[in-house]
């Protein structure tokens, strides 16, 4: 993770699971709280597998990201398509709930898209690269020299 925009979406990431436990925790108070989840268990379940898919992100393992994606997809996907169709069918005005359900689900779509999108397009997971450690390690020409000098230093003992 070296460029500014890693940091940021993994910090956005990070940010945005806090407020889901801040949500979850409102609604086992029975504390009226900005938003509500739709299924406080399989949201539970999604905030803790969240903490080691996170941290994996920022090892940039593709497949924690694509994890994150998946349930976040599948989790708010499902709520912002059914706040949608009822804004869509209903005449009335919309109610705060609804528009606050949709910013907030569409957030929990377009956030791990952009974590997976970020890692999946990362070349440097593949291959890192670093400039104070690679000319010692990866210099084939250093390596030749130094076994060169080291095979006429045959000092023998009488």
């Amino acid at each position: 993770m070296k460029s500014i925009f890693s940091y940021l979406i993994v910090i956005i990431a990070v940010l945005y699971w806090i407020f889901r436990v801040v949500v979850s925790l409102m609604y086992s108070m029975s504390v009226e709280f900005i938003c509500q989840p739709l299924n406080p268990t399989i949201e539970i379940v999604i905030l803790f597998l969240t903490v080691p898919s996170i941290i994996f992100i920022i090892r940039r393992n593709i497949v924690a990201a694509t994890l994150y994606f998946g349930m976040y997809a599948a989790y708010f996907g499902t709520i912002l398509f059914n706040s949608l169709t009822t804004v869509s069918t209903e005449t009335e005005s919309l109610v705060f709930t609804d528009t606050t359900s949709i910013v907030f689900s569409a957030l929990g779509v377009i956030i791990p898209f952009l974590v997976w999108a970020d890692v999946a397009i990362q070349k440097s997971r593949f291959r890192p690269s670093d400039r104070n450690t690679d000319w010692y390690y990866e210099n084939d020409k250093y390596n030749r020299k130094f076994d060169e000098r080291a095979d006429r230093n045959q000092y023998k003992i009488k």
